[in-house]
């Protein structure tokens, strides 16, 4: 019998390794991960690349794994942001590498890696410091980027609803970066307000279907604000 929710958020970060790429899902505080982000800090797992649209806030969740010094390198589009402050640390004394990636590119990088595809051309960031050393080309008259798939180790993401079989549903904008990245991962990991049973979830909903998700830990916090 197929069952990937997990009783534990040991069994939920099991096996993440030193040196993983992790994608967190989430745009600002909406839709993301914010009970395995804490699991992650309390498993250990250091030297990480870390995948996200901003680089946190406060000193709580992505900040705290930034202060402790656990990540090497970030991958986001927006690393400056209202509360910012542990990156800016981190950041000005050289303990973190940044990669700045326009977020459509971002998306569609992951969601690249999740098709098998390992290279596409965009228009974006022709032009810009973005563009030093990426390979570019004129197609039809317009100047493009060769930008490379973005794939992970280990994607965390927050859903709405989940079954056993690791089907999930988003709620609203909280759906974001959320279903690009569980394709783009080796192993994912969802957290999931609602546990439903089998065949319980509308199928035109469902927006992740379970063969890309390995394990679902329960997670109730309550109804969340969405834009």
């Amino acid at each position: 019998m197929i069952d990937k929710i997990v009783q534990s958020m040991a069994d939920a970060m099991a096996g993440i390794r030193d040196g993983s790429v992790v994608l967190l899902g989430g745009f600002g505080s909406i839709g993301q991960p914010n009970a395995l982000i804490d699991g992650l800090i309390e498993q250990g797992a250091t030297d990480l690349t870390v995948v996200s649209n901003n680089a946190g806030t406060g000193r709580t969740g992505l900040a705290r794994l930034l202060e402790l010094g656990r990540v090497r390198k970030i991958i986001c589009s927006y690393p400056r942001s209202a509360g910012s402050v542990v990156f800016e640390e981190v950041y000005r004394a050289g303990k973190i590498e940044l990669e700045i990636v326009p977020q459509g590119t971002m998306s569609e990088r992951m969601r690249a890696a999740g098709a098998g595809i390992p290279a596409f051309f965009t228009a974006a960031a022709v032009g810009t410091k973005l563009a030093a050393g990426k390979e570019e080309r004129e197609i039809a008259g317009r100047r493009y980027l060769l930008e490379q798939a973005l794939a992970g180790d280990v994607a965390l993401i927050e859903a709405w609803e989940a079954d056993r079989w690791g089907n999930l549903t988003y709620r609203s904008s909280a759906r974001n970066f959320n279903p690009v990245m569980a394709t783009a991962a080796e192993m994912t990991v969802a957290q999931a307000q609602h546990i439903v049973d089998l065949g319980g979830l509308d199928p035109e909903k469902i927006a992740t279907p379970g063969i890309y998700v390995k394990r679902v830990l329960h997670v109730p916090y309550g109804e969340p604000t969405v834009t």
